[in-house]
């Protein structure tokens, strides 16, 4: 994983952010360390040290920790920093898409822009 061990300015290991994270989704899908384990078939002391920020879990236990809490593996990849937060750039590269097709008239774009953004949730304006 990238930057491990340097901590955000909150001062926390990404590595205990990721762990707090698969706590709380864990405990909001009222599951016990030990039924966790069974459904990642990743044993109970190998995850409780992934809780508690001790081990860097693998692309293959995140997947499984995911399927299992029924969160994302992109979400947890995220919160690990494996990769950048990809709504920001997805985003960006719709816009951008919608603005360089020159079969659409401005007109076009400017209500296809307003459309998707009111999908999406965005405020911004432009054309």
């Amino acid at each position: 994983m990238q930057n491990t061990e340097e901590p955000n300015p909150a001062g926390v290991s990404p590595r205990r952010m990721l762990g707090g994270f698969i706590r709380a989704q864990r405990q909001m899908a009222n599951l016990s360390l030990r039924q966790l384990s069974v459904l990642t078939e990743v044993s109970n002391p190998y995850l409780s040290q992934v809780e508690r920020g001790l081990h860097e879990p693998s692309v293959r236990v995140l997947k499984s920790i995911g399927e299992a809490l029924n969160v994302s593996a992109e979400t947890l990849f995220e919160q690990a920093g494996l990769i950048s937060p990809a709504e920001d750039l997805d985003d960006e590269a719709t816009e951008h898409a919608i603005r360089a097709d020159r079969r659409l008239t401005e007109a076009q774009r400017h209500a296809l822009l307003g459309v998707y953004r009111s999908y999406v949730g965005g405020t911004e304006t432009e054309t």
